[in-house]
Parts: C-alpha cells; structure tokens; sequence
C-alpha cells in the first residue's frame, strides 16, 4: 500500500509500480482496463511505455520477450470479457445516467467511433483513452458477430499492447535517453498527454457538432 500511495502522490515512478507488481500487476491493469467499464481511468498505454523505456535503460531487468507475450494477452482477454459483459448485459449496462464514474458522454464518443470507423473501432479504439474501455462492451450490446470481434480484438491487441512496448524500449534505446535516464518520468508526463489528445479533439468536435437552442420568440 506504501508504494502504491507513494505513486498516486509522486513519489515514485511508474517503474517502481512495474518492478514492485511485475507481470500480474502489468496484466491486471491492461485487463481492466481494456474490459470493465470501471477500467477507464487506469494509465494501461502509459505503462506500456514507461516498461518499455525502463527494460531499455536497464531500471528493469525482467524481459522484454516475457512483456510482449503478457500485455498481449491482458488485452485481448480484457476484450473478450468486455464484450461478453455487453452481450449479457444488454443496454443495461450504459443505463445510468447519474453514474458519477461512468458518463453517457462516453457511450457517445464510442458511438460516434463506430458510426465511423464500423468494427475497425476494435482496433482504431485502442489508441484512444476511454474510447478503447467502453467500445469493446458496446460491440457485445450490439450483437457484433463474435468471429468478426475476436479477429479484431487480436490484432487490436497485438498492435497497441507490443506496439507500444516496443515504441517506449526503442525511445529507452536513443544514447541521450540512456544519458539522461533521471527525466523518464518526465518522458512518461509527455506520453500520457499526447494520449488525450485525440480524445480531447474528438469531443471538441462533438461538441461543436450540438445544434444550437433554438431562440423563441
């Protein structure tokens, strides 16, 4: 509980986080986050990075073939269980409006990434905040076919988990990272801003698609 809280408050790093959990704390993020709706604000992409920079400078001496098979693996479980919660659940499931943690907004903005992109918001959604927690349950809701959905969930798995594993032990490869392995955490900071963004853009958009109240006279 010590290094836990000392995360939320800063005084450790996400890698302290990895190396204390390992691979079933790796797995159990990236799961929940990609399969129950109560997952939505977990850093699953950020700490994907951030493993991937702290394998390349060393601060975590674990392998990086073991993390490639595991986040992997977390991610398409995760969807499989989010789209079976879907399809049993039915619209139940987005019926409560007055959830302080889960908010209509975000059934509208995966919503709109399918009316979009169709099922390839399997795979697009994974690089986006929320989008790629409530979408998976949103394909079950409607009845996506399963074989369709699992062909999807595995390669959407696949790209973004090792993707961005891969991008963050490529990133801790660079000599001036390695030079300077004190500022990661700041590195991360980066990461977790430049992975709201499209989010951010997405509901500015949505927002300024609402028609205007019409002015009686």
């Amino acid at each position: 509980m010590e290094l836990l809280s000392g995360v939320v408050s800063g005084a450790y790093s996400l890698d302290d986080l990895i190396r204390w959990g390992g691979y079933l704390l790796l797995f159990g993020i990236v799961f929940t986050e990609t399969g129950l709706l109560v997952g939505f604000f977990l850093p699953g992409d950020t700490l994907l990075f951030a493993a991937g920079i702290s394998i390349a400078t060393g601060r975590i001496t674990s392998s990086l073939a073991a993390f490639l098979i595991v986040a992997p693996l977390a991610a398409i479980a995760g969807n499989v269980v989010g789209y079976w919660i879907g399809y049993r659940a039915g619209p139940v499931v987005f019926d409560r409006p007055k959830s302080r943690l889960f908010r209509p907004e975000y059934v509208t903005r995966s919503h709109a990434f399918f009316e979009r992109f169709g099922t390839w918001t399997i795979i697009i959604g994974r690089f986006v905040p929320i989008v790629r927690t409530v979408a998976t349950v949103m394909a079950g809701v409607g009845r996506m076919r399963f074989s369709t959905y699992a062909i999807c969930s595995i390669t959407g798995g696949i790209i973004w988990a090792d993707g961005v594993l891969l991008l963050g032990n490529s990133l801790g490869h660079i000599k001036f990272v390695q030079d300077n392995k004190g500022y990661i955490d700041y590195a991360v900071i980066v990461v977790v801003v430049v992975s709201l963004v499209p989010a951010g853009v997405h509901y500015l958009k949505s927002r300024s698609r609402k028609p205007s109240p019409e002015i009686s006279d």
